[in-house]
């Protein structure tokens, strides 16, 4: 058998990659009988409510649980958090930490549980001020979280015995004074949470030594380790399953220690246990993304190019005190002269998981807010500063794309039609328009992933692979890639995936799944297409490479009187299964993949001045992501992306309460998200031309969630010509930026 060449069909050859295909679990989901962890029910199962602290901090001294135990229906009280009886005190960093379970027969049972329970506290002081850097120096809540400089080589280097940083202030200040233009700003974005529509929990039991878990996941393949590095066991003794995901965005990697409690208390009462977070427990401690707030100082030349750069941000992932990191300042754009600095803020708040492409929105929201205020003090069209400034980013390579994307927005938004200088816009009585952009990147290489694929003798085509469908079309990708592969209808192969029993898969996160799936899948597929050509060749008598699959047939490529229907063709197999496994490792590389995207995205915002509501008018989205596999499933990885960054602009934001440091917007009646109307309409414009399509099917979760927040920051500032500093932009905070002009 000669060696196979992997790759994908030309793009007018191909019958399904590329196309729109609905999701195969697209009427499942709609119709509600799709089943998520919540929907297991297992016979004989406990329900289990775990108690959240109500304090920010605050030391646990003791937890009578007495009462709670006599409560009917009650089966076990389960400590998670809060110290055993005869224990030390315990400090909790902030509120909702599960300190006690409850596992009882229903949920009445367990709230009347809670109502007996009898907790001590010790109140601790309280920081959660994260916008505010002197008064976190003050309290010694602050570390440092890394920084430098870097400087145009052409600028020399400091004298034998002069003193290196006196060199650097002074090269970086007569870099300020030779600049045309000074910009200094400040810029902030709140903390977000992960606000899964399905809370993070599991229904889990033992079967002997061996724990089976359907867990709400987006690492399928590895959580049986977290569950086995806790519990004690070997990962084989853990079988995790994970059907559906009622969203995940980076916070549903682990087991995480409520999952660990499940199974110790499954294992204890020797009974099946329901365990998911509350809605209220979900925002507080299920995932959140760190805040930013930045001060910036940028110097430009007479055309608009950013030629220095000197910034210091903060922020907090929570009590651990990290920030965003500072390798992104700023962000995409990459001056000659760079100086900056990074300080992590330590609060009450739960420290931060990945967030949909972790760092980079707010680092795109806070350093080219400062690019747009430079257009603003040129009175230049901010479109032509950021493609004049393209000559100066971190990918040279990527400039003319970026370009291109940013021509192409343009026209889809019509920029020439609607841009005006900032703040001279028409008023249409009190509303005023405007336009902003923001420009983003990614890496999105294809992750670790494994596909075990079975040929039955009946034509029966089954792949088994031990990833997990987020809800983006995983399932669905798979069958295409196959499919389309083995010239059958879709229809015509079973995917199987969502078990740690599965091939190993790498996790869902950073835009790697479709890349990995595909790679496995596709690399299996023409695996065992050129087993069965040699079957078939030698059955019809021809050579095997002169053979191909199509319309559920394999024939001589040109003469369809030498064919053989798919069914017969199997036929030859035997009376066992052709089986194959075929694998690819992270960073091989490959013709089915690669890494490293652009994108940009454009904003048409309309800004009451009397009451500072934010509209939506139009907001549209260019991005290469490489070969596209499903069209319909990748517009909507896009669409998703630009609601979840009108979202973060304008609606959500983490409020705890000053004093005592407590999330107190901690349910949907008040954690505000956009509703149908705070949309507007959504234009999704994919860039691939061939020289992007050849280079084989790269990531799309993360890059176009990034650069949204930047566009509507951007479209507000030049629809009012004032900077709202911090996001979300809020009907005050927009008032508040105005009084700020008229004093």
């Amino acid at each position: 058998m000669a060696d196979i060449k992997y790759k994908w069909p030309e793009s007018h050859k191909a019958r399904l990659i590329g196309k729109r295909i609905t999701r195969l679990d697209g009427l499942d989901k709609s119709s509600g009988t799709a089943k998520y962890t919540y929907d297991i029910n297992l016979p004989k199962q406990l329900i289990v409510r775990a108690l959240g602290c109500p304090h920010s901090h605050c030391r646990v001294v003791s937890v009578d649980a007495t009462e709670a135990e006599k409560v009917p229906g009650v089966v076990l009280v389960h400590w998670m958090m809060a110290p055993k009886p005869g224990n030390p005190p315990v400090e909790i960093q902030t509120d909702g930490s599960l300190l006690v379970a409850i596992a009882a027969e229903t949920e009445a049972a367990a709230a009347e549980g809670f109502s007996k329970l009898k907790v001590q506290y010790e109140m601790l002081e309280s920081f959660v001020a994260d916008n505010d850097l002197a008064a976190a120096e003050a309290m010694k809540r602050t570390k440092p979280a890394g920084g430098g400089i870097s400087l145009d080589k052409a600028l020399g280097e400091p004298g034998e015995n002069e003193d290196e940083k006196a060199w650097e202030e002074k090269t970086m200040q007569k870099l300020f004074d030779q600049s045309k233009y000074v910009i200094k700003g400040k810029y902030g974005i709140d903390a977000i949470t992960h606000c899964c529509l399905e809370p993070h929990g599991s229904t889990l039991h033992w079967e002997g030594s061996k724990l089976k878990v359907h867990l709400s996941t987006q690492n399928v393949s590895q959580t049986d380790d977290g569950f086995a590095g806790a519990l004690g066991i070997t990962a084989d003794e853990v079988d995790v399953h994970c059907d559906y995901v009622g969203g995940g965005f980076g916070s549903k990697f682990q087991p995480n220690y409520w999952g660990i409690a499940a199974a110790e208390i499954s294992k204890k009462t020797g009974r099946p246990v329901k365990f998911l977070l509350t809605r209220e427990q979900e925002l507080k401690i299920g995932g959140n993304r760190p805040s930013a707030f930045i001060e910036v100082k940028l110097g430009a030349d007479e055309s608009g190019i950013v030629r220095v750069w000197d910034s210091h941000h903060w922020g907090t992932s929570g009590f651990n005190g990290s920030t965003v990191a500072v390798g992104n300042f700023p962000y995409v754009f990459k001056p000659k002269n760079v100086r900056r600095k990074a300080t992590g803020i330590i609060t009450q708040n739960e420290p931060s998981v990945a967030w949909r492409a972790p760092n980079h929105p707010q680092a795109c929201a806070i350093t080219q807010t400062a690019y747009d205020d430079l257009a603003a003090m040129m009175k230049a069209d901010s479109l032509d500063i950021f493609l004049r400034n393209l000559e100066n980013i971190d990918t040279p390579a990527k400039a003319p794309v970026y370009a291109e994307q940013l021509r192409i927005a343009a026209d889809l938004i019509s920029w020439r039609e609607h841009w005006h200088l900032h703040g001279q816009g028409k008023k249409k009585g009190s509303v005023v328009e405007g336009l902003g952009i923001g420009i983003h990147k990614w890496g999105g290489s294809a992750n670790d992933s494994n596909c075990l694929l079975k040929i039955h003798p009946d034509g029966g085509v089954e792949s088994y692979c031990g990833t997990q469908d987020l809800g983006t079309g995983t399932r669905t990708v798979c069958a295409m890639v196959l499919a389309e592969t083995l010239g059958l209808p879709i229809d015509g192969v079973k995917v199987n995936i969502g078990s740690s029993t599965y091939p190993f898969s790498g996790a869902s996160g950073g835009s790697t799944t479709v890349g990995a799936v595909t790679e496995s899948h596709r690399r299996a597929a023409q695996d065992v297409l050129a087993q069965l050509f040699e079957l078939v060749g030698a059955k019809l008598e021809v050579p095997a490479e002169k053979l191909e699959a199509a319309n559920g047939k394999i024939l001589l490529i040109g003469y369809e009187d030498k064919s053989m229907s798919w069914k017969q063709a199997c036929s030859l197999i035997g009376i066992k299964p052709l089986e194959v496994t075929a694998n690819f490792k992270r960073g091989t590389a490959s013709p089915l993949s690669n890494q490293d995207v652009a994108g940009c995205q454009m904003a048409r915002v309309a800004v009451d001045t009397e009451t500072g509501v934010v509209k939506i008018m139009k907001m549209v989205a260019v991005q290469d992501m490489g070969l596209i596999i499903n069209r319909k499933t990748a517009e909507s990885q896009i669409y998703g992306a630009l609601i979840m960054s009108i979202a973060g602009a304008l609606f959500e934001q983490r409020i705890n309460d000053p004093k005592s440091g407590v999330f107190i917007n901690s349910q949907l009646n008040n954690y505000r998200l956009p509703r149908l109307g705070d949309i507007g309409e959504l234009v999704v414009h994919f860039h691939e031309p061939e020289s992007e399509r050849a280079r084989g099917v790269i990531g799309l979760g993360e890059p176009p969630v990034i650069s949204g927040c930047a566009a509507i920051s951007n479209a507000v500032c030049n629809a009012i010509g004032v900077r709202v500093p911090t996001l979300p932009l809020t009907p005050k905070r927009v008032l508040d930026a105005l009084r700020s002009v008229k004093g």
